[in-house]
């Protein structure tokens, strides 16, 4: 296949189209703003290309000047689609830079605004891209192989251009942009094709990696209260199973609502469904952020916190069973009290799996429920 301007501006559009459409149908089921920006991005970059290719064809109905400018607003477009997706904000030069490259249609024709266009052009498209590189660089808990991907893309994106731009500088450089004739520019049409096809699959993968991430991580959530469910609870005990010590202890603390069917039957299930976001959120106030958080069931909790103690065991669970008890008390009127029966294992060496240490807490619930309810029972593991 010939690298003629042609065919290069014909394989982009066909490139920037699909990905537009892709993009444009992942955005109407997941309404993620990344997903419209960069959709909208490969639009303009196929109007664009469609434009230059009329001009490489004869027909100079539209100037190049125009078919350029929407380039930049396609990086422009990547850009915010990038700051959205990294959930943070465009800086107000950046939502100047539109107005400040309509500035350039005020420069008089000629081969000297040819060449100062193009390097204006090529260094806009270079730091555009370079920003969007530099908001990729993710912590390494929160990178994907999508994102890095995609910052290592875009760097050498914006790298060329700049180099483009350096390029452009010296003394006999071979370049006629009207036309789409010299060294420069066939290079440029090439890595473009390049770069479009790259940028669009590494949106792709990103795109599909933080569906299939979010789609695992409702499946290990309640949905009622967003605690993780027995599933997701499992999944993530092990590695806090595995960093205990006798310097650094840790616990498995189970929870049932003491007379919870009682306020079901009495008050309906939006009661029910009440005392267990309470809950939920009590653990969340009271708890170290880092404990894994957990419902398990109906009115059932378990919560495995590490480097803990038999006293801050007591405290916490003496806040949670005081301040559930208050809450409840206050918002409906029960026969007998819906409080919180706790039942706790502490242990200084990792167990042999979770089945047995919930068991241990399980016995240890269970006696806090025979001994009254409303209380807390702690037992040591062996």
């Amino acid at each position: 296949m010939a690298f003629d301007p042609a065919t290069m501006l014909t394989l982009t559009i066909a490139i920037a189209a699909a990905a537009a459409v892709y993009l444009l149908l992942e955005w109407r089921s997941a309404r993620d703003g990344s997903l419209l920006c960069w959709s909208a991005g490969f639009a303009t970059i196929t109007v664009g290309s469609s434009l230059s290719l009329l001009r490489v064809d004869g027909h100079f109905v539209v100037g190049v000047w125009l078919a350029n400018g929407l380039l930049i607003f396609a990086h422009w477009l990547f850009l915010l689609g990038v700051i959205r997706f990294v959930g943070g904000r465009a800086s107000r030069i950046w939502w100047l830079l539109p107005g400040v490259w309509c500035l350039l249609l005020l420069l008089p024709a000629g081969p000297a605004s040819s060449k100062f266009y193009l390097i204006f052009n090529s260094l806009l498209v270079g730091f555009i891209s370079l920003r969007a590189s530099a908001l990729l660089r993710l912590a390494p808990d929160v990178a994907t192989v999508g994102t890095r991907q995609l910052h290592y893309v875009l760097l050498v994106h914006g790298v060329f251009y700049i180099a483009k731009a350096t390029l452009t500088l010296l003394p006999g450089t071979l370049i006629d942009l009207p036309v789409f004739r010299g060294t420069i520019i066939r290079v440029s049409l090439v890595e473009g094709v390049m770069a479009i096809m790259l940028i669009a699959l590494s949106m792709t993968g990103t795109v599909r990696y933080r569906r299939e991430s979010m789609i695992k991580r409702l499946a290990e959530r309640d949905p009622l209260t967003s605690l993780y469910n027995r599933r997701g609870f499992e999944a993530r005990t092990r590695r806090n199973l595995a960093n205990v010590s006798a310097a650094h202890p840790g616990a498995l603390m189970l929870i049932d609502i003491d007379h919870f069917k009682l306020a079901n039957d009495l008050h309906g299930h939006a009661a029910g469904d009440f005392l267990l976001v309470t809950l939920s959120d009590l653990t969340r106030q009271i708890l170290p952020e880092e404990a894994l958080k957990a419902r398990l069931g109906g009115d059932e909790f378990a919560f495995l916190l590490s480097d803990t103690s038999a006293q801050q065991i007591e405290h916490f669970g003496e806040e949670l069973r005081v301040r559930f008890y208050e809450t409840a008390a206050k918002t409906f009127n029960t026969p007998y009290p819906v409080t919180l029966s706790l039942g706790a294992t502490l242990f200084n060496q990792p167990p042999k799996d979770l089945n047995a240490l919930l068991e241990q807490s399980d016995r240890a619930l269970y006696e806090a429920k025979r001994n009254g309810r409303d209380r807390l029972e702690v037992r040591m593991n062996g």
